[in-house]
């Protein structure tokens, strides 16, 4: 059976699209821009310095053929692109000539053209910081409608197959939203669950996790839980999603049947919602050192079009992996 991230290769090259990757002076950039467009994955635009690029590329003897370079110091419809930007931000003050210095940046550059649909996709944060990516992906490419609340997931792939869709489990949030409100966790459940779906091609069973199943404690943490939960149920009645659980309720068959019983989601569910990022961050590095499982991502979610931020300690590899998801989480809302 193939791999998980063997599945989205091939959906991504079934329709690749095109994905701009803001950080194109540096060496990780320009070899994933070689590898994805050598494997059929995706057209990646790079923006950077053109020269500095082509010498990186030949050092390292990297074909180029087909990728798009933008020289960051010669941007095209840089006064088109800033009047959007002054447009969208100009109530929070900013002026037309900080939007113009801004958008000569490739981080606000690239996130315009996903606005403006010159590409499909960016993939960035290897020299970024998480707050920057976040604030440029909230600010230029916007928020889905309905969704107020900018976070991310993981895809957890084990060894053991015996959880989740043959092994794979999404986490979430691991990385953006440190303590979510009711309506907060509500638009991270939400999103996950669409990620999930974009992704592995079938229905989510979602786990809002907790400290207790099914009114075993009290606690505000847990009325905090279940009021994401109501509110989940009242914008996606047609969601598979139940809690308040523990993990080993949400995951474990006789365990659910036992202190779940009817529950929809308990010993089955394939995304599992954390209460916070302390909760969420600890266990998806506990699944991966303890389990051995691979974490893939994170993946922002809830914005308009696909962005990725990507750890500033990436290799090639996770950038390319990042590409490859982001092209088909495109695929499957366009």
């Amino acid at each position: 059976m193939p791999t998980f991230l063997e599945q989205v290769y091939e959906k991504a090259r079934k329709n690749p699209k095109q994905v701009v990757l803001q950080e194109g002076d540096d060496e990780r950039s320009i070899e994933a821009a070689s590898v994805a467009t050598n494997k059929g994955i995706a057209k990646i635009t790079l923006i950077g310095a053109p020269e500095q690029i082509r010498q990186i590329a030949a050092a390292k003897s990297l074909p180029l053929d087909g990728v798009e370079i933008l020289d960051k110091s010669n941007l095209p419809h840089l006064d088109d692109y800033a009047r959007e930007l002054h447009e969208l931000r100009k109530h929070k003050g900013l002026t037309e000539q900080a939007a113009f210095e801004l958008i000569q940046q490739p981080l606000w550059y690239g996130a315009m053209m996903v606005r403006k649909g010159a590409v499909d996709a960016f993939v960035t944060g290897a020299v970024h910081s998480t707050a920057d990516v976040c604030r440029v992906s909230i600010q230029v490419v916007g928020l889905k409608p309905g969704i107020k609340t900018l976070s991310s997931c993981f895809a957890m792939v084990l060894p053991n197959s015996t959880y989740g869709k043959d092994g794979v489990l999404f986490f979430a949030d691991c990385a953006v939203v440190i303590d979510p409100d009711p309506r907060q966790l509500a638009d991270i459940a939400i999103s996950t669950a669409d990620s999930f779906r974009q992704l592995m091609g079938e229905e989510p069973r979602v786990a809002m996790l907790s400290l207790s199943t099914k009114g075993s404690a009290t606690h505000a943490r847990i009325d905090k839980v279940l009021g994401a939960l109501a509110h989940v149920k009242q914008r996606a009645p047609g969601l598979e999603v139940d809690g308040e659980l523990q993990l080993d309720a949400a995951l474990v068959p006789h365990v659910g049947l036992k202190k779940a019983p009817g529950s929809p989601v308990a010993g089955q569910a394939n995304v599992l919602i954390f209460p916070d990022l302390d909760a969420g961050n600890i266990g998806y590095k506990l699944t991966e050192r303890l389990a051995g499982a691979e974490a893939i991502g994170p993946f922002l979610q809830g914005t308009a079009k696909p962005c990725c931020d990507l750890s500033r300690g990436c290799k090639t590899a996770d950038i390319v992996n990042s590409i490859a998801v982001n092209v088909v989480r495109f695929q499957q809302v366009n």
